[in-house]
């Protein structure tokens, strides 16, 4: 037996890891900026969103609102740490640090998002300053899944205005799994020629499928792309989730989309390089005619080539025999 698997059944490393329950990871940090104008504006303008509280003074304050207010969803996105902090963290270790060393000693090294629930108390308005602190609100027994052998990590995080008040809180479980084992190794092969043969090719990340979007994905393995439909007042929407932002409505079904688009808007991406992808790779947030958008590849055009706008048609990348995902490609120009 190895030493991780000796790790893993020693009953202290359990005591360990769940002394970490009611941890502080992180302790209240504030947010660069306040809450302001310019970044809601930034914010509503990419999302699509158009509801005039966000922007209009006037028409939030004939809502009972006493100004503009910033979308509920945009509490994580104040206290992001941003670029620089990014790129150059601050020296010394926290106890989110730690808890990923003790899980990685677990053998549990590799990670997905399972799932984030959010709780808003109050609206936030220009001039609020938000500061965010999290914790460890439960460390799951080991499990198995499809991924792998792991555990469900759950913490807590609670965000304050300036007078310490509680705006919102999230929690944010993730699974943190071991990687599916190696291969065994086979027979010495024979003496290897000169020329070597290529590797295959690498796989492309695998999506996070859950209950909400299942769908679209089992679409996509059938070429057919599916549009999550409100079944109370019609209303399409995407990316999937288990409620209707218009009626609030739980009831949904689907629609297939014709596969015509435009290019709403696109990045041409060189780094960080993955071998799944050939690069430049051509990212773009298309609008569907259905008038919904989703991310996706552009292919059969270079990059300089592209421009918003340009009409685009559906197409399907049957990546491996597991994964298939819609691309778009410039649509075939009409004869005169």
């Amino acid at each position: 037996m190895s030493g991780r698997e000796d790790t893993r059944q020693d009953a202290g490393y359990e005591e360990r890891l769940q002394a970490f329950t009611g941890r502080e990871l992180r302790p209240l940090t504030p947010a660069q900026d306040p809450v302001n104008q310019p970044m809601i504006r930034h914010w509503t303008e990419a999302m699509g969103d158009t509801n005039p509280v966000y922007t209009d003074a006037g028409a939030a304050r004939a809502t009972g609102r006493g100004g503009v207010v910033a979308p509920a969803s945009m509490i994580q996105a104040w206290t992001m740490r941003g670029y620089a902090a990014t790129v150059s963290p601050p020296a010394g270790r926290d106890g989110f640090a730690e808890l990923v060393d003790l899980l990685d000693e677990g053998g549990y090294t590799s990670v997905v998002a399972t799932d984030s629930e959010f709780t808003f108390l109050r609206e936030l308005e220009p001039g609020d300053h938000v500061a965010v602190r999290e914790s460890v609100e439960s460390i799951s027994a080991e499990k198995r899944t499809g991924l792998g052998t792991g555990r469900f990590v759950t913490t807590l995080k609670t965000y304050t205005d300036q007078h310490g008040e509680t705006v919102a809180t999230q929690r944010w479980r993730t699974l943190r799994f071991r990687p599916a084992p190696a291969p065994a190794s086979a027979p010495a092969p024979e003496p290897e020629p000169l020329t070597q043969p290529s590797p295959p090719p690498a796989l492309r990340p695998r999506p996070a499928i859950n209950r909400d979007n299942a769908f679209f994905f089992d679409g996509a393995k059938q070429h057919r792309l599916l549009i999550q439909r409100c079944a109370s007042c019609s209303a399409l929407r995407h990316p999937p989730g288990p409620c209707c932002p218009e009626c609030n409505s739980l009831e949904w079904d689907t629609v297939e989309a014709s596969g015509r688009g435009h290019v709403y808007s696109y990045v041409v991406n060189h780094h960080p390089r993955h071998p799944a992808f050939d690069f430049p790779l051509l990212v773009a947030v298309v609008e569907l005619a259905e008038g919904t958008r989703l991310i996706t590849n552009l292919t059969g055009v270079a990059p300089d080539d592209v421009a918003i706008g340009m009409p685009v048609a559906l197409d399907w990348l049957d990546a491996d025999p597991d994964l298939t995902l819609p691309v778009f490609r410039p649509a075939p120009t009409e004869a005169p």
